[in-house]
């Protein structure tokens, strides 16, 4: 969803400096999309990507390795179409699965106006280490994944709380519960490996997460 400032552009956007040498690099695309392109996937393995978000992000994560990253398999089921997908978008050598992840795009569209768009990978893997923190096999349902520009200045217009630049229309931003799972569990896994914005919204009984910066709200 949103928190107090936190999609401002000065919290959702890297350093000039950085994103000069990410986008020079080849491994980000222009700022405003934040897709990763298929050839700098078939480049990249999960540890380069951690490695490359934690400049940003975890300074910790920078000691990962391939054999330290959890499982990358998991299910999530979107409440809005009521689809399930259970899929493994990473193999044990830190590859990402290029049809998977087209799998996870899809499932995570908007729901509003059926629009596909590319999920920040580094999404995924905050998702997926908070996931296994608290529970390793709970489904994670769905409320919000990618926003098109349409639907969220649509929320916009009918709640202050909706962010105007939200990370959701990145596909950096998940709202999500897991059943049997407290919220606060959640929470506080996320918490712990400060990575990425944490959003806690008891009221809608639902987790954001993002890949932007570490904040909490």
């Amino acid at each position: 969803m949103t928190g107090p400032s936190a999609f401002d552009t000065t919290h959702t956007r890297c350093p000039d400096r950085l994103q000069h040498t990410f986008f020079r690099s080849g491994f980000l695309q222009h700022p405003d999309s934040w897709s990763w392109t298929r050839r700098s996937f078939l480049k990249t393995s999960a540890v380069g990507l951690l490695l490359l978000g934690s400049k940003l992000l975890c300074p910790s994560i920078s000691k990962a390795n391939a054999n330290e990253l959890p499982d990358a398999e998991l299910t999530f089921f979107n409440v809005h179409t009521n689809e399930r997908l259970q899929v493994r978008y990473r193999d044990q050598a830190g590859k990402y699965d290029l049809t998977a992840l087209d799998e996870v795009n899809h499932i995570l569209r908007c729901h509003h106006t059926g629009e596909v768009a590319a999920i920040d990978v580094q999404l995924l893997e905050h998702v997926n280490l908070v996931h296994k923190a608290v529970s390793g096999a709970g489904e994670i349902h769905v409320i919000s994944g990618y926003r098109s520009p349409e639907y969220n200045a649509l929320l916009v217009k009918r709640s202050r709380r909706v962010a105007q630049h939200s990370l959701h229309v990145q596909g950096q931003a998940l709202d999500f519960y897991v059943p049997g799972v407290k919220l606060q569990e959640i929470r506080h896994a996320a918490l712990r490996l400060q990575y990425g914005g944490v959003g806690f919204y008891p009221r809608g009984k639902f987790i954001h997460l993002d890949s932007g910066p570490f904040r909490t709200w």
